[in-house]
Parts: C-alpha cells; sequence; structure tokens
C-alpha cells in the first residue's frame, strides 16, 4: 500500500474511493505515568509518552490501511494525523487520508 501525505501521485491516473481512517486511544501504566511526572520536575524527553505516541500512530495507520484495503485501494494520500488529550493520561491519535485506486 503506498501511502504519501501528498493529494497526488506522481505520474499516475487515480480514482477516489474515499475517505479512510484509523484511531487508537491509549493510556501509560500508572508506575509509567508517575515516573513521567517526576520527569516533569528536572525537563527532558519524556520517552515512555514518545514510545507510546509511536506506537499509537502505527496502530493507527495499521487500521487507517485495513480500511483501505477494504476498498480494493492500491494508496493513500494526503494523510493526516490528529491527537488528542481525552484525559490526564490517555491520548488519542487518528489517522486520515483519502483511498484511491491507480488506473
Amino acid at each position: 500500500m503506498l501511502l504519501l501525505n501528498i493529494d497526488y501521485i506522481p505520474g499516475k491516473e487515480i480514482e477516489a474511493l474515499g475517505m479512510v481512517k484509523g484511531n487508537v486511544v491509549q493510556s501509560k501504566h500508572f508506575g509509567k505515568d508517575f515516573m513521567a511526572h517526576m520527569k516533569t520536575l528536572v525537563g527532558g524527553e519524556i520517552t515512555d509518552y514518545t514510545e507510546m505516541l509511536n506506537e499509537s500512530r502505527r496502530i493507527a495507520v495499521k487500521r487507517m490501511v485495513d480500511e483501505a484495503q477494504a476498498l480494493g485501494a492500491d494508496a493513500v494520500i494526503n494523510i493526516r494525523y490528529a491527537s488528542s488529550s481525552l484525559m490526564q493520561s490517555a491520548a488519542e491519535v487518528i489517522a486520515y487520508g483519502t483511498a484511491v485506486k491507480i488506473k
């Protein structure tokens, strides 16, 4: 599956099949969340949250690709990501784009 964050496929004619998306809501284990809060006192990257968001993006993209494959798509173009905090230690990540068939 070709994944692009531009709204065309260079040199190809495409047929739009529709918007596809994948999302996930994840939270961190309480012990790791507590340690992350401690890290805010001294500064620096909170690697547990970085890892959580990377994993969330991977899951969201897989779900988006699964939805595109169900439509018979060859590619997803104009891919975008969004995230939001749902509560203190839980975040949603969504990946969305346009499923297309290459002619």
